[in-house]
């Protein structure tokens, strides 16, 4: 009967992942729980260094926002995937679901290693089904694995990172063959990949160090043997990289990324209630799969410990503590970072349902298969008819505003196609025009401005009094269109300026948009080489 359930449970969770690839280019869903930030900026901001390279042939644009310099991992990826599509919010979205469906099949090879039927079971486990059938059917998931942030690769190599430290072993050689290294090798590259996809990965390293511990045996000296070379190969990696590559050309904007995040922080209200709402805001995750996970952590400490000797439960512990702390200390509690500790989260609860499931003599296995079946549907059902509801009323405002200004911006050939705006990554994106940002980089707005010279300005409702200050020296803005986009009452629609230089003067673009370019013409932004040399 264990068996079928599991079967059926992963059938169903099949069909819900096939779900999440319909409607790839729709817009972040109108009137959900979750207003965040995100979906007006970040998949293309982190994405950018792949965009650029591909458009332009230069992922690095000077003064304006590089992100990808602390944080290459993500656009490198992206990178080789657009050199088979072309610049795609489809295929970056795409992306972004492999990455989803590799983590979904990392967890339930882990939670199956660590949930094996005991003697006094009754029959066998169903954590790794019912987790995997609560993390397809989830709309917060549904919703942010679609994007192309980072924090979906970040789930999926702490994922990894735990299964590979479960697998891990001394290495020694045996005859002519040495047994353990390419464990503790795929460790000490996920390690400092982590902290290269997002910077946060640091909070989840404990948890997969606990894993090693747990593997030798939770003895000192084994676990010392197990955890150095990883650790110390991993942060070699990241040292080669930072002192290497970083510190000599790019510190600027490596150190501009952790200052732009600056207005943020746990001094700014009180400690008490910075924690208390970091808490609270979980419920975002869903609040009976929410207040399931804090009951199941009660009746483990204070009822049933056994799974506390299951080493996944411990490490699943220190991966949403690690992930609270950085949600607390930055104190800026935007929907998408809960994602991070959504995925362990559910995973406890499965984990919690099962064993409560499976441990009671005979008489009372029925009974506790029924109360947790019924848990698991007034969890799952919920949240799997919110999911088709995002499915079934897609909408593509912000997709249509953008395919909009594309086609304003190339029936124009007297300006520069190069776009001004907060949301000029997502932009390109959807649409291959170039951009530069509006609000963040290592230069102000009025300097690359000067240097870049865009030809539109695209704003969301108006014109801030600061950017006008820095663009009405250069430039008259005349406003062309605006489209309506999201139910945000301030960033609900997306104005497009044409941006006409003052006095009439007409400026020369410094941007042309290039596909192949030999390696002798690689250069910085800024640098580029004559007219006659570039390839159009």
């Amino acid at each position: 009967m264990s068996r079928v359930v599991s079967i059926v449970l992963l059938g169903v969770s099949a069909v819900f992942f096939a779900l999440h690839f319909l409607h790839l280019t729709a817009d972040f869903p109108n009137h959900s729980p979750w207003v965040d930030w995100s979906k007006y900026t970040d998949e293309g901001w982190y994405g950018d260094a792949a965009i650029r390279h591909y458009l332009s042939g230069h992922w690095y644009w000077q003064g304006d926002f590089n992100p990808a310099v602390a944080l290459p991992v993500w656009p490198a990826i992206e990178l080789m995937v657009f050199w088979f599509t072309g610049v795609s919010v489809t295929a970056a979205r795409a992306l972004t679901l492999c990455v989803f469906g590799f983590t979904l099949v990392t967890l339930y090879l882990l939670i199956q290693r660590h949930t094996r039927p005991r003697r006094n079971d009754s029959g066998q486990p169903l954590a790794a089904a019912i987790a995997v059938f609560f993390l397809c059917t989830s709309p917060l998931l549904y919703v942010f694995e679609r994007m192309a942030i980072l924090e979906p690769l970040l789930i999926a190599l702490t994922a990894l990172g735990l299964l590979t430290a479960s697998m891990m072993r001394p290495i020694h050689r045996r005859g002519w063959r040495l047994r353990g290294v390419g464990w503790t090798l795929l460790l000490m590259v996920l390690l400092p990949g982590m902290v290269l996809t997002k910077t946060t990965g640091v909070c989840l390293i404990p948890a997969i160090f606990y894993m090693v511990w747990a593997r030798a045996g939770y003895r000192l000296r084994p676990a010392l043997r197990l955890a150095l070379p990883p650790a110390m190969g991993g942060l070699l990696l990241w040292c080669a990289y930072f002192f290497l590559f970083v510190r000599p050309h790019y510190l600027a904007d490596y150190q501009y990324l952790f200052s732009a995040n600056a207005y943020t922080g746990i001094a700014l209200e009180p400690v008490a209630t910075v924690i208390l709402n970091t808490i609270t805001d979980g419920a975002w995750m869903g609040t009976l799969i929410y207040v399931t996970f804090f009951a199941v952590i009660a009746l483990t400490f204070f009822w049933r410990p056994r799974l506390l000797s299951n080493p996944l439960f411990p490490s699943l512990l220190l991966w949403i503590g690690g992930y609270f702390s950085f949600l607390a200390y930055h104190n800026n509690l935007q929907p998408r970072y809960y994602l991070v500790v959504a995925v362990p989260i559910t995973v406890v609860v499965a984990m919690g349902i099962d064993s409560f499931r499976q441990q009671h003599d005979r008489t009372m296995t029925a009974v506790a298969g029924v109360i947790a079946a019924v848990l698991v549907l007034a969890i799952a059902v919920p949240d799997a008819v919110q999911q088709i509801g995002y499915v079934r009323h897609a909408t593509y405002q912000f997709e249509a505003a953008a395919q909009g200004i594309k086609r304003i911006v190339l029936a124009d050939k007297t300006h520069s196609p190069l776009i001004l705006s907060i949301s000029g990554s997502d932009l390109s994106l959807m649409t291959g025009l170039p951009s530069i940002d509006d609000d963040f980089g290592t230069d102000d707005m009025d300097v690359r401005v000067r240097q870049y010279r865009p030809g539109w300005y695209a704003s969301w409702n108006d014109v801030e009094d600061d950017k006008a200050d820095a663009l009405t020296p250069t430039y008259q803005l005349q406003r062309v269109a605006a489209f309506p986009a999201y139910d945000d009452p301030d960033r609900n629609l997306l104005i497009l300026y044409r941006l006409d230089p003052a006095g009439g003067t007409q400026h020369k673009p410094l941007y042309r948009a290039r596909r192949r370019i030999p390696k002798p013409l690689l250069t910085k932004m800024g640098q580029q080489p004559s007219d006659n040399q570039l390839q159009h």
